[in-house]
């Protein structure tokens, strides 16, 4: 009976542990950049900006590992280095995100990306049961059933690691292959600005401070002086109790060389607007500045709107025009924003009416006639479309068919080699 409870116990904690980390890494996997940046705000808290070099390696190794960790966990592969290494993971995490959750230094892990934000003390008490689950697997990792036999361990989990390096490898050249952010192809970015009437509203309680005989106090609503004029007010310090509704796209502004804020102006536009994106010109790349240029002028011969919306200085801008030959204009936006909207530096949008057309990286960006064949076809109703569940079934069919085929190799080798031990017995 006891035996049976370990098995059930065991069972159930490597699946848990198996698709957390399954989900974890693969996010993570297929938005690299997005981890780069989630690395460097923890180098910033922390004061590690000399680190930042080791972000983008730092990105793709903790992508590979969640998931290979979690896919080995639930094949049964390597049980025994598996179990320790989620242990290990979880030994660490578990007082890291207290500390997280205590000192708040960044708001949010980034344990799973921009597809499940959940704030500090969530990740906090998720890595709990978590490390409860990794301490049965590490325990009992012999009574994890294994689907390959042992002479199938190690090319089952050379697969898994090449198509996880490979989809953050794409990822990271091109675009994600799935958009967890607010800025994804087909959304009409002043509706997600939009906060409905019903919404709540952010609640606050607000300290009061007054000062009296050199001293000061705070003071609530409810109990400060009033009616006692030998008190001085001084300051007012609001503090947020419950955190209102937030429109998935709150940042989104920028100003033109003048000041001017055109934000609405380019989002109503009922025509095509071209917006390139390059949150830093000095580190972007420009070896296809060419095609950047060829856009310009497509979008300029057709009447159609382009701005460059980038955070660098005017001295960044003189240069990237100086190396490019650029004849855009140049508008100022944030930093973050231009890095959430894009995972790509330079990137390239194509809006209409404040609607996400298509986007391109710097490394895909279309040509004249392709740009022209999707302005038709858009016209016609065609416009680009995003199937995530799609995209999600072709990836698991790319991983799952080799490592079926593996199983079936290594299965027929074993049934076969118990065979002819039976037929040397007899």
């Amino acid at each position: 009976m006891e035996k049976t409870y370990k098995k059930i116990a065991v069972e159930i904690s490597r699946v848990i542990l198996g698709v957390v980390f399954i989900f974890s890494g693969f996010v993570k996997a297929v938005d690299p950049l997005g981890g780069t940046y989630k690395i460097q705000d923890y180098f910033s808290a922390f004061e590690l900006t000399n680190l930042n070099f080791w972000a983008t390696p730092l990105s793709f190794l903790q992508a590979a590992v969640e998931f290979g960790v979690g896919a080995c966990l639930l094949l049964g592969i390597y049980r025994r280095f598996n179990s320790v290494l989620v242990l290990m993971i979880m030994l660490v995490m578990t007082p890291l995100t207290l500390y997280l959750a205590i000192a708040n230094p960044v708001t949010d892990c980034g344990c799973f990306g921009d597809a499940l934000v959940i704030t500090n003390w969530q990740t906090f008490y998720k890595n709990i049961f978590l490390l409860i689950a990794a301490i049965i697997v590490f325990m009992w990792y012999r009574s994890m059933y294994r689907l390959f036999a042992r002479r199938g361990y190690f090319y089952t989990a050379l697969w898994i690691y090449i198509f996880i390096i490979g989809v953050s490898l794409y990822c990271f050249y091109y675009l994600p292959v799935i958009d967890f952010r607010p800025y994804k192809i087909g959304v009409n970015i002043p509706q997600s600005m939009e906060i409905p009437e019903s919404a709540e509203h952010d609640v606050y309680d607000v300290s009061l401070i007054y000062s009296k005989n050199n001293s000061q106090k705070e003071f609530t609503l409810q109990n400060y002086p009033k009616d006692d004029t030998t008190w001085t007010f001084v300051n007012s310090i609001p503090h947020l109790v419950k955190k209102g509704y937030e429109p998935p796209i709150h940042d989104f502004s920028f100003t033109d060389s003048t000041g001017s804020d055109i934000t609405e102006e380019v989002l109503s536009n009922p025509s095509y607007t071209f917006l390139m994106i390059a949150h830093k010109l000095n580190e972007a790349r420009d070896i296809n500045a060419n095609r950047i240029n060829d856009a310009y002028d497509f979008a300029k011969a057709n009447k159609y709107g382009f701005y460059t919306l980038t955070s660098s200085s005017p001295d960044e801008i003189r240069d990237w025009v100086g190396n490019t030959g650029a004849e855009y204009p140049f508008c100022t936006a944030d930093d973050i924003t231009l890095k959430t909207i894009i995972r790509s530096n330079p990137g390239l949008l194509l809006i209409k009416e404040g609607t996400i057309i298509d986007k391109w990286s710097s490394t895909r960006l279309p040509d004249t006639n392709q740009l022209k064949q999707l302005i038709d076809e858009t016209n016609k109703g065609k416009a680009p479309t995003v199937n995530n569940f799609r995209t999600v079934l072709i990836l698991a069919l790319i991983l799952v068919i080799p490592i079926i085929g593996l199983y079936l190799r290594y299965r027929k080798k074993v049934a076969k080699k118990s065979k002819q031990r039976n037929s040397n017995r007899a």
